[in-house]
């Protein structure tokens, strides 16, 4: 007893003389607000009428906008919102007829623990967790995603600022790199944190990207859930996360976040460690100098790991069964099925089934994206439009001559239409051919059709429709499909000849935003 009064006593002291510095870690309520105390420095108010964080201090500075605030989604307009502390946690939990949403805060610690449960999508919005941060406390976010004082040029989403595009979209990374992200200023950083498991309810795959940033009158930092983005999948609902804000000094943190105590913290949907099993395999077929993935889903749960050697081990999956896809860069080259049995470990052995024949001639390399095309370098983080792009075209292409970084990585019906592929053939080159252009993705409809000197290709099918707009803002990631034309006998010519591409659709637009897509390669044999 006297230990702790005397503990007690002596924070007491350290409180009077250094105010603000020293806190009593917990939560108290003050009219509609919760205060939640790290005891470290942190103190977050949370709305009790609807579960928007209207204030967060850190070490006497004001991190939250005074105008618009922290919140899940577009803000959940009303919900029920209540707390607990125990064992030196803090739970604040927010609920609606189909989201629960918990804050977690251990004693003394400047982060936001946070998970999510949607039984169905919101009304309110895309399911994304906001933090809209004070411009004059955190000014640095990523510049490619600034966009405060520029004129729209596409949409309501994409800017032009001194002289550059901008855009939110070109904040994103691939999930399989994304696991810190995060703005700062002087004497403080705030980070989100996508540890494990943190994207194992959202959809898209490995390869998907969505919104981390975007700097207006607010610092806005970003955990997508689920949004219509290029989206290529069904939205999986469930418990998503667990994930984090954290809040420092300005030093990032760690992406091996801790988050085991939530185990038992009797959360929504939450799968502990327990519950889970693991998948250990081997693949072969790979073409060489390709990454290597392995990509795992089902309806509830998507996962992926990294190839190396031959093998690769996932773990930490939930309990079913998995349609497994093997991925030579980014494209599907082989498929399998694995069944995740809580506490033990699967095998499987997956091989490449990827069409690759004998080419006679190949411009860039099958792997599911447009990488060392002309623009492909730039197209993640630039509107099409940017100065700093090169022309676009349209281009011809000169088989033996040209380097494959002068061959456009998209192509756009009202802009580089065609692209022209010179060829200097010999006598036992021709005579009944295919060419195949594989693609990334396609907006309005666009797809290829083909002319070989004087004959002309058969009209391809439309390809399947994924309703967003995709490379003007930032992305050639969609659905990987291919598209082969058989060249009849007596077409080619040995000597010169000369293939055009056009993009052809039953849409129209302009510019950019006209039918169009994106190679990945074009091979003939």
């Amino acid at each position: 007893m006297f230990t702790l009064l005397f503990l007690f006593l002596s924070n007491l002291l350290l409180v009077f003389l250094f105010p603000g510095v020293f806190a009593a870690f917990g939560v108290t309520t003050s009219g509609s607000n919760l205060l939640v105390d790290s005891g470290a420095g942190l103190v977050t108010t949370i709305n009790t009428a609807n579960g928007d964080i209207t204030s967060m201090v850190f070490n006497g500075m004001q991190l939250q906008d005074s105008t618009k605030f922290t919140q899940l989604s577009s803000g959940l307009g009303s919900a029920n919102v209540s707390h607990q502390v125990t064992n030196y946690t803090a739970i604040i939990t927010t609920k609606t007829n189909t989201i629960t949403h918990y804050y977690i805060v251990k004693s003394g610690i400047n982060t936001l623990y946070i998970g999510t449960h949607a039984s169905a999508e919101p009304t309110v919005g895309e399911l994304r967790f906001i933090a809209r941060l004070s411009k004059a406390t955190v000014p640095n976010g990523f510049l490619v995603s600034e966009v405060n004082g520029g004129t729209a040029i596409e949409g309501s989403d994409v800017f032009l600022l001194d002289g550059q595009t901008r855009s939110k979209f070109y904040s994103s990374v691939r999930f399989i790199e994304d696991q810190v992200h995060g703005v700062g200023g002087p004497g403080v950083g705030v980070f989100m944190i996508i540890p494990g498991v943190g994207y194992e309810t959202s959809s898209g795959g490995p390869f998907f990207r969505d919104i981390n940033n975007q700097g207006t009158a607010q610092q806005e930092l970003y955990f997508y859930m689920n949004s219509n983005h290029e989206q290529t999948e069904t939205f999986r609902t469930g418990f998503f996360g667990p994930y984090a804000m954290a809040v420092t000094t300005g030093a990032a943190p760690s992406p091996s976040l801790d988050t085991s105590f939530m185990e038992n913290l009797g959360l929504e949907g939450y799968v502990p460690a327990s519950d889970r099993g693991t998948v250990s395999g081997h693949y072969s077929g790979i073409l060489s100098g390709q990454p290597v993935t392995i990509g795992f889903k089902n309806s509830a749960a998507q996962y992926w790991a990294t190839g190396s050697g031959g093998y690769f081990t996932r773990d930490m999956m939930k309990p079913g069964t998995y349609a497994v896809t093997l991925f030579q860069g980014e494209i599907e080259a082989g498929n399998g099925t694995v069944l995740v049995t809580a506490g033990q470990t699967s095998s499987i052995t997956l091989s490449s089934s990827l069409d690759t024949p004998a080419v006679i001639w190949a411009i860039g390399t099958v792997d599911g994206t447009p990488a060392g095309f002309l623009n492909a370098e730039n197209i993640q983080t630039m509107h099409p439009s940017d100065t700093r792009m090169s022309d676009w075209g349209p281009t011809t292409f000169t088989m033996g001559y040209s380097p494959v970084a002068s061959f456009p990585m998209a192509q756009f019906q009202r802009v580089n239409n065609p692209t022209t592929i010179q060829w200097t053939a010999s006598s036992n080159q021709i005579g009944a051919r295919t060419l195949r252009i594989r693609t990334t993705e396609s907006f309005a409809g666009g797809r290829p059709q083909i002319s070989v000197n004087n004959w002309n290709s058969s009209t391809p099918a439309a390809p399947i429709k994924v309703d967003s707009r995709g490379v003007t803002r930032g992305t050639w990631r969609g659905l990987n499909q291919f598209y082969d034309f058989a060249i009849p006998t007596n077409t080619l010519v040995a000597g010169s000849n000369v293939i055009a591409i056009n993009v052809i659709s039953g849409s129209s637009g302009e510019g950019f935003l006209s039918p169009n897509f994106v190679y990945d390669s074009v091979e003939l044999f």
